[in-house]
């Protein structure tokens, strides 16, 4: 059974995180296994409090992971703070983690940024050249190249000027431009653009971690990289289209549809 590993928050409501992404392995029949960054106190309307774990903790939970279960892929969320950032960059080079794909959660669903920018440094520092491929949203590739993106060619030129810190890919998410859904691939200096329809449910927590889980899942199946997003766009589609309604804000998926 092929095993893959989501380092990243917990989300007590069940929508986005480490349970968003176990949810999403099951989905595609893999193993899951999770190290937990933080602890968060959130659900549909907001997040209300974070408890992080320690560095020490974090690293604990890798050792055990990596000297037992070896993970075929390894899926990056939230991480706040640069001491996880360095613990979690220095025992996946060290283990020689593959199937990296990193899903830099900087900024929040109502634009406000997450990180600071010497944490958001030490992702494009330590965690980029580690990732086979990241997969920020439009907001957070605004803040990782500093260029406003409304467009499609903004997003080329933002992935080109982000391309310069990463040895993989990048796959910037269209779903907040007006009206298409289109996701850009930008790898070894070329563009491979995944169309996709704008699905009128406004319950979408955790597409994201979604989306980065079920490519991580198709890369151990030991499809093409342009497959593995190809295929986990679809299985996005298809949980939005389900129209599950649950919490009184912004809801989660049907990861199960």
């Amino acid at each position: 059974m092929k095993t893959v590993l989501t380092i990243a928050g917990s989300d007590c409501s069940g929508g986005a995180g480490i349970q968003a992404d176990l949810k999403t392995m099951s989905a595609h029949k893999v193993y899951g296994m999770s190290v937990i960054t933080a602890l968060t106190a959130q659900n549909t309307t907001g997040v209300y409090g974070i408890f992080e774990a320690t560095p020490k903790f974090v690293a604990m939970q890798l050792d055990c992971v990596f000297t037992d279960i070896f993970p075929n892929a390894v899926k990056i969320g939230m991480v706040s703070s640069a001491e996880i950032i360095e613990v979690i960059a220095d025992k996946l080079g060290s283990y020689k983690a593959k199937n990296v794909v990193l899903d830099p959660v900087m900024v929040s669903t109502s634009g406000s940024r997450l990180l600071n920018d010497n944490t958001s440094g030490t992702i494009i520092n330590k965690l980029f050249p580690l990732a086979d491929l990241i997969t920020p949203n439009i907001p957070e590739a605004e803040v990782l190249c500093g260029v406003t993106i409304k467009d499609a060619d903004d997003m080329v030129t933002a992935a080109k000027k982000i391309s310069r810190n990463l040895s993989g890919g990048i796959l910037i998410k269209g779903g907040h431009l007006e009206n298409t859904a289109d996701d850009l691939l930008y790898l070894n200096g070329e563009e491979v653009w995944f169309k996709g329809e704008k699905v009128a449910n406004p319950n979408a927590h955790g597409t994201g971690c979604t989306l980065s889980s079920a490519i991580a899942c198709n890369l151990t199946a030991g499809l093409s990289l342009t497959e593995s997003i190809k295929q986990a766009k679809s299985y996005i589609t298809g949980a939005l289209k389900a129209d599950l309604n649950l919490g009184k804000g912004r809801g989660p998926l049907n990861h199960f549809y």
